[in-house]
């Protein structure tokens, strides 16, 4: 540490600094990673990873051909869940169409459909949806549940009573009814993207900062060079903290970049303010450098480097709860969590972005991130510091 301080002293800190800026400004490849990821991560996954369904293909199977038939069937292909697409004369038709793929949902209003509601007796639809894709289907079944309790709200107005059943149902369902008034706290709008970029925020900042750390510490070592800082007179506690310092603030600007995304396009509110979002961020990619220092120093070549990430990179993401949450993880796996920086990262930015918690809340999850940080940067120091002796 005396050797440290003097060599900042000397100004052979700073004129490493500036190398190490000049080779980044060269080196396209790590520039393009430092900017065309993190935009790309946080508009895809913000776009594209939506749990909304919206259009699913629906056929009709109309026996009844009455008014409240076609009222039924209207109320459902007029919401954004459901397309119209075609009409069956029988319920065989409509399942085989269904099994060629061509269907995503069928709708089968038997012959007295309305002559039962007019006699004020339930009435029952069924429905059939096509489970290949189970949660496909069960988000449908959600969606016509919602539509035939609205149908069946606006009957009762009239007297009149519709009876909704689940294929397979066994029995008759009740006649008294319990109805739910949902409130939706901290995302009233149900926008899934805020759930989904908070959670690739933490990713981007782990995983793009391993990737180029891991990247520019084993090119230099490609280059050569690393051996010429080992005869420099910079001491060894200099040289790892220029190669870090550089890398560590741009990789703080495209956290900022990131950030001004998820403002901007996709609207998400910082109800905790931004200064822990920040500071945890900066955790992270401290983390991610640490990561990507440690497995440059096991590798020689940059595809060694990127294949060595493969067996790091995807469990960290996969058990992480940044895409989908760690609740429905398996129980055994759910304890691994905890050992994820990527995991306390989200709730972190969750906590503070969507639910206005402070420090006094998420201290917990910033000292697990902060204990994850000292533990990696310190490894990866080492690590260096034993290969430059």
């Amino acid at each position: 540490m005396r050797n440290f301080l003097r060599g900042i002293a000397n100004t052979r800190f700073m004129a490493l600094i500036r190398k190490e800026f000049s080779q980044i400004r060269r080196d396209r490849r790590v520039t393009i990673s430092l900017i065309v990821p993190p935009i790309l991560m946080i508009l895809l996954f913000g776009f594209v990873l939506n749990p909304t369904v919206a259009n699913l293909r629906l056929g009709v199977v109309d026996d009844s051909r009455t008014p409240e038939s076609r009222e039924l069937i209207a109320t459902l292909t007029e919401s954004e869940s459901f397309a119209p697409a075609g009409n069956y004369l029988s319920a065989g038709q409509l399942g085989d169409t269904i099994a060629r793929g061509k269907l995503d949902a069928g709708v089968i209003v038997p012959y007295d459909f309305g002559r039962d509601l007019q006699r004020g007796r339930p009435a029952t639809v069924q429905f059939l949806l096509n489970a290949m894709d189970a949660n496909t289907a069960r988000i449908a079944q959600a969606y016509a549940e919602s539509v035939i309790a609205t149908y069946n709200n606006g009957l009762r107005q009239s007297g009149l009573n519709a009876d909704f059943r689940r294929v397979g149902a066994a029995g008759a369902q009740p006649r008294s009814q319990v109805v739910l008034y949902p409130a939706y706290l901290y995302n009233p709008g149900l926008v899934s993207s805020w759930f989904v970029v908070s959670g690739v925020f933490g990713m981007l900042c782990i995983l793009n900062a391993s990737i180029v750390s891991a990247a520019a510490m084993v090119k230099e070592r490609e280059a050569g060079t690393l051996e010429q800082l080992m005869m420099s007179p910079a001491g060894t506690y200099t040289i790892v903290a220029a190669k870090i310092v550089p890398l560590f603030l741009l990789l703080c600007l495209m956290v900022l970049g990131a950030v001004s995304l998820m403002k901007l396009v996709f609207q998400v509110p910082f109800r905790g303010g931004y200064v822990l979002v920040l500071l945890a961020a900066a955790l992270c990619v401290l983390c991610g450098i640490g990561i990507g220092t440690f497995i440059a120093t096991f590798t020689k070549t940059s595809a060694q480097a990127q294949l060595t990430s493969f067996f790091v990179n995807p469990p960290l993401s996969s058990l992480s709860g940044a895409l989908t949450p760690a609740q429905a993880l398996p129980a055994w796996l759910r304890p691994l969590t905890n050992l994820n920086p990527i995991y306390h990262f989200g709730i972190i930015a969750r906590g503070s972005m969507l639910r206005g918690s402070g420090l006094g809340t998420l201290w917990p999850n910033f000292l697990a991130l902060l204990a994850f940080t000292l533990v990696l940067v310190s490894l990866s120091v080492w690590r260096f510091r034993k290969q430059l002796s």
